[in-house]
């Protein structure tokens, strides 16, 4: 595994790293404790030290999947990243609360769910920028750092050319950008990225198997069951994703080489990328996604192998 600095934060963070929407139950499964340990077992086995949930995955359902697992270990070995600014209702329904009161009634109970006194990146969610652009909420957040239970802030951008929202990083004082990045997905290299490295910000990239399009397993055609969220994309953009994907697996990705390994690797030759954070259905894929660390140059700006 390798391991870079979160922008301007003191945290250590593998570049690859565990996206846990999965564990909600929306991608088509239900997970047991049992499973989400087996991921998270295998996760410490490969070096993998960061683990990126949100309060609606579930209501707090993949939260305290994590927290249970946790608990029986040594929670200074994970740098947790969990988002604020929803309620999930059922599947694929949520509703948005911003209010600085109810943001704080959040982040106590992402704590409690996920057994621990302090959390490494709280994130803005998703939200809109009169949301984001609330004076009281940022001042309340950085008395929750000055508590001590939280660590750092960050910014999930919903749009992934969310210019605005991540030029007020430094005002506001997050230090983390979340945002969709992938072979098929390539915008924030115009805009949002030069921002993030103007700021020294840490960006975790979302997505980067771009929904499991570029995890090789699907061909044109692929229809998704009904509880999977991919079910609810636009068939026509879907049969789009699937086609080029496939135009991509077959002129780009190195004879032999799994493509879901290729593409995260792929996320992580841009230097303004610390680290992307794939889900996983289970131990096999997280292996599977940790083996794109080797392909990594040792020539990005914060680099350490270990």
């Amino acid at each position: 595994m390798k391991y870079r600095q979160l922008g301007s934060t003191k945290l250590k963070v593998s570049v690859i790293g565990v996206g846990t929407w999965q564990l909600g139950g929306e991608w088509g499964k239900t997970y047991t404790q049992q499973e989400a340990d087996a991921i998270l077992d295998q996760a410490k086995e490969s070096g993998i030290n960061l683990i990126d949930t949100a309060e609606c995955y579930g209501d707090h359902t993949s939260e305290s999947l994590i927290g249970n697992y946790i608990e029986r270990g040594r929670r200074e070995d994970w740098v947790i990243a969990t988002k604020f600014g929803h309620q999930f209702h059922e599947h694929m329904n949520r509703s948005q609360h911003w209010s600085p009161q109810e943001v704080i009634s959040q982040l106590e109970a992402s704590l409690r769910a996920l057994r621990t006194d302090y959390i490494d990146v709280y994130q803005f969610h998703s939200g809109t920028d009169e949301a984001f652009d609330q004076d009281e909420l940022w001042t309340l957040l950085h008395k929750q750092v000055e508590a001590g239970k939280i660590r750092h802030l960050g910014t999930s951008i919903g749009s992934n050319d969310n210019l605005y929202q991540t030029e007020r990083s430094n005002k506001v004082g997050s230090e983390v950008i979340q945002v969709i990045y992938n072979r098929l997905d390539r915008k924030p290299e115009e805009r949002v990225f030069p921002s993030c490295e103007e700021q020294n910000l840490g960006v975790l990239a979302r997505v980067p198997l771009a929904s499991g399009y570029l995890s090789g397993k699907y061909k044109p055609g692929a229809v998704f069951a009904d509880n999977d969220v991919r079910n609810a994309h636009d068939r026509n953009v879907t049969i789009s994703k699937l086609e080029e994907a496939e135009r991509i697996r077959q002129h780009e990705v190195p004879e032999g080489m799994n493509m879901a390994t290729w593409a995260l690797a792929w996320c992580l030759k841009h230097p303004a990328v610390t680290a992307v954070i794939p889900g996983c259905k289970n131990a096999e894929q997280v292996i599977s996604n940790a083996a794109a660390a080797q392909y990594i140059s040792g020539n990005h700006p914060q680099s350490w192998k270990a």
